[in-house]
């Protein structure tokens, strides 16, 4: 499997671009998992079903599955940063390509989402001058208008076909091998 981590600040268009780019991917006959990272506590459960009943009487991990879907809730003992190469063993192995969203200080292959600051989007620092893991950067920048020089290729994030067309075309930087050891 391929695996490819958008980074961006919040608010870059990270979620939009991912939104887009998953059916431009899955029409090529590829399946798709995502991994979101979420910074505040969330909770895809509703108060009052038994799935919820049951993690509020302080079940450990609940998995509800039917015919048509599976979600496994777990609850962390203490809080801690996920570890994204767990949750990636957690995935089914059938997937194609897995998109993380987020998790951006990890050593995974990334693609940097960078919104170029105006109509309301505050100016934010690059990541790619410094992260060895940025391959490319999606941004709706006009050409040339980079925070930095890059020799990186540079993607407009309005134009998910043509991200999905370069990560097509690049398989080989992001053929998952597991953690890396430091």
């Amino acid at each position: 499997m391929q695996v490819v981590c958008f980074a961006g600040y919040s608010g870059s268009g990270k979620t939009t671009l991912i939104e887009q780019l998953i059916p431009a991917l899955t029409v090529r006959g590829l399946r798709v998992s995502v991994i979101k990272h979420a910074h505040h506590r969330f909770d895809v459960d509703q108060p009052g079903k038994d799935s919820y009943r049951h993690r509020q009487a302080g079940a450990f991990e609940v998995l509800v599955a039917s015919d048509q879907r599976t979600v496994l809730m777990r609850e962390n003992p203490r809080p801690a940063e996920p570890d994204v190469h767990a949750l990636i063993a957690a995935l089914s192995p059938g997937a194609d390509w897995v998109i993380v969203e987020g998790f951006r200080d990890s050593d995974l292959p990334k693609v940097e989402v960078w919104r170029a600051p105006g109509n309301g989007y505050p100016a934010q620092p690059a990541r790619y001058p410094g992260d060895p893991c940025v391959a490319a950067i999606a941004t709706d920048a006009p050409p040339g208008h980079l925070p930095a020089p890059t020799a990186l290729p540079v993607l407009d994030w309005h134009q998910p076909a043509q991200v999905a067309d370069w990560l097509a075309e690049n398989r080989q930087p992001f053929l998952y091998h597991g953690p890396t050891s430091s």
